[in-house]
């Protein structure tokens, strides 16, 4: 399998606080990755690394070859890199069907006078992103959920539609921080049926998940962080037998 994103010798510090160590790790295309370790490992530190919102002091992010670090997050998102937040962050007083536009923007192209004159291109793009979200919310399992605001939405349909508001954005790489996070145990297993089926799709997948079962059901490799340092890399049932990580994180938890 080819490498999708290369993360090489990041380091970030906050004041006395070294957030990431020279943490190095490669995620290939059509795969699904986890990124597992206890709470304060640094894992959302890296996504928010990979995603712009952080500034590294050391280290490089590639993409497809392609320099990430440094970059503003609406570049990284139009680089293919897009990703859902451990606190769920839509726009509350929006529709479904709105919020998975906003995710479009990324993808269109008419400025603001095509948008000010009614141009038929711009009409005509506007008609392909609704088709588009309508098929998004299809995709994820809340099309009938399309006109109702989203602060409405069970909290387990909130998750999906940030997912949905993601793939919006065409991304070659999804990166998911915590997306089981609140949900039952329908709710988990029908989110592990949609990541299976995004992977089947073609889609390379970035999964932080504090759901042992879960992430070692659906990974086929894993990095364990643990106080901003990568302690093991490997398939689940390496990771899930490495004295290291039982210690660190799994403990009664390791298979």
């Amino acid at each position: 399998m080819s490498a999708l994103l290369t993360v090489s010798g990041v380091s970030k510090t906050f004041g006395g606080l070294q957030a990431l160590s020279d943490v190095s790790l490669q995620v290939n295309a059509g795969e699904i990755f986890g990124l597992i370790g206890p709470n304060g490992a640094g894992k959302t530190t890296l996504f928010n690394a990979l995603t712009g919102l952080y500034t590294v002091d050391r280290g490089e992010i590639r993409l497809e070859g392609v320099r990430l670090d440094g970059r503003k997050p609406h570049e990284v998102l139009k680089a293919g890199l897009a990703r859902t937040f451990q606190n769920i962050r839509l726009f509350a007083e929006m529709t479904a069907l709105e919020n998975v536009l906003v995710g479009r923007h990324a993808r269109t192209r008419s400025g603001v006078l095509g948008a000010v004159l009614r141009l038929p291109a711009t009409r005509s793009e506007e008609a392909d992103s609704r088709a588009r979200a309508h098929a998004l919310l299809e995709r994820v399992g809340i099309a009938q959920h399309a006109q109702r605001l989203a602060k409405n939405l069970p909290y387990g349909d909130q998750r999906r539609l940030e997912i949905a508001r993601a793939l919006a954005s065409e991304p070659t790489l999804l990166a998911l921080d915590e997306p089981a996070a609140g949900m039952n145990k329908a709710e988990r297993s029908a989110l592990r049926d949609l990541l299976l089926q995004l992977q089947a799709d073609g889609l390379t997948l970035l999964l932080i998940e504090h759901d042992v079962k879960l992430v070692m059901g659906l990974c086929s490799r894993l990095a364990v962080l643990d106080y901003g340092v990568k302690i093991a890399e490997g398939t689940p049932d390496v990771v899930s037998r490495d004295p290291k990580v039982v210690a660190a994180y799994l403990g009664d938890e390791a298979l």
